[in-house]
């Protein structure tokens, strides 16, 4: 199952490519899949149509039918064959269309892909990626704009991230698909083709760990976290505020399980104010769990609670009054203004 030879042709000359966040993740892909033939990719229309969103375009034309295979329409079994996968020493990245799709197949993923390695005492290895386009702002009907990563970050054994630039995009689904553990692998698909946050990726630099939080943007007045699509909500606000002479430190988690938030502790302890930033429904969500560490770690530094922004506890609503859900910068600026008054 080696990979086709590729021309030097279709090398790129420079180590550094300006690219959009759906382009860096074709090409994370790509180069996982050139580094090691036991990559492979399989969902529905991933193959020749390259997916609904086109991350996966012209990779079965280069790595062939056998390492990019078109599945039925059955997310129990593209998971559920992943994981068979796996177990025989392949790293199978699976693409779900929209999260919404993603319950069929949730059994495989608690019942079986959490658990193997923890029942074998760590004789068998699982290491099954599962992409998930996720988030609202694309008009789209239920089923396709829903944000559900809180409930399997608390699944054991599963571990979670999200991508919310280019650079990143690259190299967390390269690092993610060389991960020995199974990973959720969630992907703001309302910027996948953001021409305004195209980015230069240097594909020979050295990347930040997968499991590792970032500060953005830097700030004294009060502490924004998110992640995924809410960071560019928050570094939005923050420029904003920078106007009222607001200085708003962003800090970008990348990694929903585990969580690194030792930034987000050290960040608290200088500004003293924090607000969480997130489209998935509020009630047992992220940034509930941030919120409860933060009041444990750094109850004496709080200067006000911890504020949450958050889509609703209400399903996904339709496209017409989306706006009206998702966290937007009025939202986020407000929050700051409470967090102050407090």
């Amino acid at each position: 199952m080696a990979a086709p030879v590729r021309s030097t042709a279709d090398q790129p000359t420079s180590s550094v490519q300006n690219l959009t966040i759906g382009k860096a993740l074709n090409l994370g892909l790509r180069a996982a899949m050139e580094a090691d033939d036991k990559v492979l990719v399989l969902g529905e229309d991933v193959g020749k149509l390259g997916g609904v969103f086109r991350i996966t375009d012209g990779l079965q034309k280069d790595f062939g039918e056998q390492r990019v295979l078109d599945t039925p329409l059955a997310e129990s079994g593209i998971i559920g064959t992943a994981v068979g996968l796996a177990v025989r020493g392949f790293r199978p990245v699976c693409e779900i269309q929209f999260e919404g799709f993603i319950f069929p197949g949730f059994d495989q993923i608690s019942s079986q892909l959490a658990k193997l390695h923890y029942r074998t005492q760590g004789g068998i290895k699982v290491p099954v990626v599962i992409r998930v386009p996720y988030g609202g702002g694309i008009g789209a009907v239920e089923h396709h704009s829903e944000s559900p990563e809180s409930l399997f970050a608390h699944i054991a054994g599963l571990k979670v991230v999200s991508c919310a630039n280019p650079v990143d995009a690259y190299w967390m689904i390269q690092q993610a698909i060389r991960c020995d553990d199974p990973v959720l692998f969630f992907e703001p698909k309302r910027l996948y083709h953001s021409g305004a946050l195209k980015a230069p990726v240097d594909t020979a630099a050295e990347p930040d760990p997968l499991f590792a939080s970032r500060t953005v943007r830097q700030g004294s007045t009060a502490t924004l976290v998110a992640y995924g699509p809410s960071v560019k909500v928050c570094l939005d606000a923050a420029t904003a505020a920078a106007e009222d002479d607001l200085s708003l430190e962003v800090i970008d988690l990348r990694t929903l399980s585990p969580l690194d938030l030792e930034p987000v502790f050290e960040s608290v302890r200088r500004t003293g104010r924090l607000i969480t930033v997130s489209e998935a429904p509020s009630e047992s969500s992220i940034t509930s769990e941030i919120a409860a560490r933060v009041q444990q770690e750094c109850f004496y530094s709080l200067e006000s609670p911890v504020l949450r922004v958050t889509g609703f506890d209400t399903p996904y609503p339709p496209s017409k009054l989306e706006e009206h859900y998702l966290p937007d910068l009025d939202r986020v600026l407000h929050a700051v203004d409470r967090a102050l008054a407090w």
